[in-house]
């Protein structure tokens, strides 16, 4: 039999299980969801200090509660924070745990505090003065009703539901957060779960293509005992759908669920390294610094089109972004078009890089407009997927001599997941401000619902604002549909794009 032990998020206790828990007994199996010291009113005493550690304390309490008797198979279960007590405690009793479950949670690491993974980017920074100035002893004030979405997307938690969580919750005590995790390395024979909430930005897809990127350090999930699923919900699944999840946990106990492809060793090769759909001249690429440049024969100086690729991509991603096929296709179309075809590697590394990463592309665009082979005063900037909210910049103040600013399946504004509510990322509320800058928006069809809304959300803005937009729909076409899809259904739509970009430039 399952004994399915249950550990909540910040500022949540006991209580956000008891749905999911009721679903699983139901199912014949055990289901247990810890009281976190300081936090859960069934333990509000505070010890002189509550820290990561103490938490850890009471999974294993948990865990020890559990008789040791044939057949009882102890799950795991962490959810956002409680996946950092999960982990600790798995790594002192890894002989009686089965399977560790990371629910919409991230991979916490040896000596690095839970700290790391609060979402909320600006929240972050504000807790890591707090912890530089001494303050290690207070207390983080839980959200009020319309703040939770700076921990994750609400999609599907009922009013009344969030009304409870909002009444229940209590505060976050700072030590709990500043205290590193430490791991032995006996946790790593345990096999683990993913359960990814989409609405919340995560999917199986896209962990797939940091994999393929080749990063050795995601290898890791590639391992035989490592499986996924996937919820369409929101971050609180417990909440939103809790039947659903009691399912998912009760398959991912048997050893179910999907698993991802490791890269390389024979493997079909990822989406981003497949040929480009269309015939270009096999141009040959003139490296400079962090660009690279395909210029056609004939006099200059001519029209640039630099474009932009997508992330977070892995630092450890080989071949780097500059070096795809499709980043290199399209420069070589331009090039076929008689403009200066560019692309750049820039650090859009993680989610907290934007800031950097628009450094790098203001960086190289400036490279570029000071080659004397091409017209500083006619370039074309062209961005991918989550490069999208690096347009946010150019559509805000744009300068006199970008004449025209693509997006391919791009980002329009932050992911629930990603932390940048504040942020001044967010291309749906710069594009008023693009005043004549033409704007051609390639826009796939079956894009994932999350990344659609906010391209629905910039189309809604440009309208309102009278921008210059112009729409290329590709109908079928899902994320990265120019490696993704047959090429005839996308090839018109790339050709018509590269026109108007090219008439703009030009005209």
């Amino acid at each position: 039999m399952q004994v399915f032990i249950m550990v909540a998020g910040v500022f949540t206790g006991a209580h956000v299980w008891q749905e999911t828990a009721e679903r699983l007994v139901a199912a014949g199996s055990a289901a247990h969801a810890v009281a976190l010291t300081g936090i859960d009113p069934a333990r509000p005493a505070m010890p002189a200090h509550v820290g990561l550690e103490t938490h850890v304390e009471d999974v294993i309490a948990a865990i020890d509660a559990v008789e040791a008797t044939d057949g009882q198979e102890i799950v795991l279960v962490g959810h956002d924070y409680g996946i950092h007590p999960v982990l600790g405690a798995a790594d002192r009793r890894a002989e009686r745990v089965a399977r560790v479950v990371y629910l919409d949670c991230g991979m916490p690491q040896n000596g690095v505090p839970p700290l790391a993974a609060v979402p909320d980017q600006a929240l972050r920074a504000q807790l890591t003065e707090r912890a530089e100035a001494g303050e290690r002893e207070g207390v983080l004030e839980p959200p009020g009703l319309d703040e939770w979405g700076r921990w994750g997307s609400t999609a599907g938690v009922g009013e009344a539901a969030l009304k409870r969580l909002t009444a229940l919750a209590a505060p976050q005590p700072l030590g709990t957060l500043l205290q590193p995790l430490r791991l032995t390395g006996a946790v790593a024979a345990v096999p683990v779960t993913g359960v990814l909430c989409a609405s919340n930005g995560a999917r199986i897809d896209l962990v797939q293509r940091l994999v393929d990127f080749g990063d050795p350090a995601l290898a890791v999930l590639t391992e035989p005992q490592v499986t996924f699923f996937e919820l369409p919900t929101g971050h609180w699944p417990m909440l939103s759908c809790p039947d659903a999840l009691a399912k998912v946990l009760l398959r991912a106990a048997a050893g179910e669920g999907h698993r991802l492809r490791p890269a390389g060793d024979g493997a079909p090769a990822p989406a981003h390294l497949r040929p480009f759909p269309l015939d270009v001249p096999e141009l040959p690429r003139d490296r400079q610094g962090q660009v690279d440049l395909y210029v056609p024969d004939g006099d200059g100086p001519r029209p640039a089109v630099v474009f932009v690729h997508g992330g977070p991509v892995p630092a450890g991603a080989r071949p780097r972004p500059r070096e795809w096929p499709t980043l290199v296709g399209h420069a070589r179309l331009a090039a076929a078009e008689g403009m200066v075809g560019v692309t750049l590697d820039h650090r859009l590394h993680d989610v907290a890089d934007y800031d950097r990463a628009a450094a790098d592309i203001a960086a190289a665009v400036e490279l570029v407009r000071a080659d004397p082979r091409v017209d500083a005063d006619r370039i074309a900037l062209w961005f991918f997927s989550g490069g999208g909210l690096l347009t946010t910049d150019w559509l805000a103040r744009p300068p006199a001599w970008l004449r025209c600013l693509a997006a391919s399946y791009p980002v329009l504004a932050p992911l629930p997941a990603w932390g940048m509510s504040g942020s001044r990322f967010h291309p749906a509320k710069a594009v008023e401000q693009a005043g004549s800058l033409p704007v051609v928006l390639l826009r796939a069809g079956r894009e994932a619902p999350e990344i659609a809304a906010t391209v629905d959300a910039f189309v809604s803005a440009a309208k309102g604002c009278a921008a210059r937009l112009e729409l290329v729909d590709v109908p079928n076409g899902h994320h990265g549909f120019e490696t993704i899809d047959p090429p005839e259904e996308t090839r018109p739509a790339l050709q018509r794009a590269m026109g108007s970009v090219v008439t703009h430039l030009t005209g």
